[in-house]
């Protein structure tokens, strides 16, 4: 329990403190935002605030892992330092992406092509890793690693895990597109995930989880790093993550689901990640099919703020919304656990 208040200690004071620092190199640097012109108009006044914030929480995410292993019993793992590994390496494809807009000043930096490489190839390094280095289960999970238990395969388990990583990734990035909406939801799914790490870890006769507190303790890296960040980002936002930010959350966030094997759980806990990429993909679908629109914007959360709703007010009630799903996930973490334990 020690490590678990470290890591997420270590990662919260270094992600608030280090914010500032790095905002006030920015504004040096005159390092800003680009917004995307067919956004909400209101949103022109947020151009030139500093961006690539994304760097701090990588950086508090590591020294938090790093710090909750010191004079501690536990020990590094190959899961928990491989989770890293994926976070820091989408991360770099999120920096080169924002340093490409802040050189070209506009708001789309690396293209399509380009990124969608990158990101296949980390993917593939990961998934390659997780099954003959970490030696993870290569079975579908919901709960635990056998429900439903269905044998993918190596093969089979790596081809999942590589879309999920990019699709995680990509999901928490089309979210980071109001003052503090991505790092506010990931705060809850990564405090869950913490919850499940310490449960799998203590219940190891059912989970079969050796890496489990190790997960655990990033979760909560995790959870300190985005939570000391919000401080500044929190509307109206002095710094934004950029997709050095968000790239690595998302990337974080997956990888962490299919260690702790509840890959399906995923669906549930980024509930919100998963709302927001279907408001995109429906729209792209109804657009190019039937010309027309069914949302005044994509993502969704333009589409309230079109509405007329306040910013504030959509980010919070997305912030419900995201702590709700991940509620939801736990839940059904738990039931799982007391169905297969009755006498606990």
């Amino acid at each position: 329990m020690l490590s678990l208040m470290v890591a997420g200690g270590v990662a919260l004071w270094l992600a608030g403190l280090l914010t500032p620092v790095l905002m006030r190199r920015l504004r040096e640097a005159q390092i800003g935002q680009h917004i995307r012109e067919d956004g909400p108009s209101h949103h022109a006044m947020k151009a030139g605030t500093p961006t690539m914030g994304g760097v701090v929480i990588v950086i508090a995410v590591i020294a938090g892992f790093a710090f909750g292993h010191l004079g501690t019993h536990v020990g590094f793992t190959r899961a928990g330092i491989l989770t890293c590994g994926a976070i820091v390496a989408f991360g770099l494809i999120g920096f080169l992406d924002d340093i490409i807009k802040v050189r070209n000043q506009r708001s789309l930096g690396l293209n399509k092509r380009a990124k969608s490489s990158l990101q296949l190839a980390f993917g593939v390094a990961y998934a390659v890793l997780a099954v003959t280095w970490v030696h993870t289960q290569t079975t579908l999970s919901a709960t635990r690693f056998s429900l439903p238990g269905w044998q993918l395969g190596a093969v089979g388990w790596s081809i999942f895990a590589v879309l999920v990583l990019v699709g995680s990734s990509n999901a928490v990035n089309l979210t980071d597109g109001l003052d503090g909406l991505a790092a506010g939801s990931s705060t809850f799914c990564f405090a869950v995930l913490a919850i499940m790490g310490y449960w799998e870890f203590r219940h190891f006769a059912i989970y079969h989880g050796g890496s489990a507190l190790d997960l655990g303790l990033t979760s909560v890296a995790l959870a300190g790093a985005c939570l000391g960040f919000l401080w500044w980002n929190a509307a109206p936002a002095k710094i934004y993550m950029g997709d050095t930010g968000s790239l690595a959350i998302g990337a974080g966030l997956a990888s962490l689901c299919l260690l702790m094997n509840v890959d399906l759980l995923l669906v549930v806990i980024g509930g919100l990640f998963v709302i927001e990429t279907l408001s995109v993909i429906i729209q792209v679908f109804s657009y190019r099919l039937f010309k027309r629109r069914v949302f005044k914007m994509a993502p969704i959360h333009h589409h309230f703020e079109l509405l007329g709703w306040p910013e504030t007010t959509v980010i919070v009630r997305f912030w419900i919304l995201a702590g709700l799903l991940a509620a939801l996930g736990l839940g059904l973490f738990y039931a799982d656990f007391l169905r297969v334990s009755p006498g606990v």
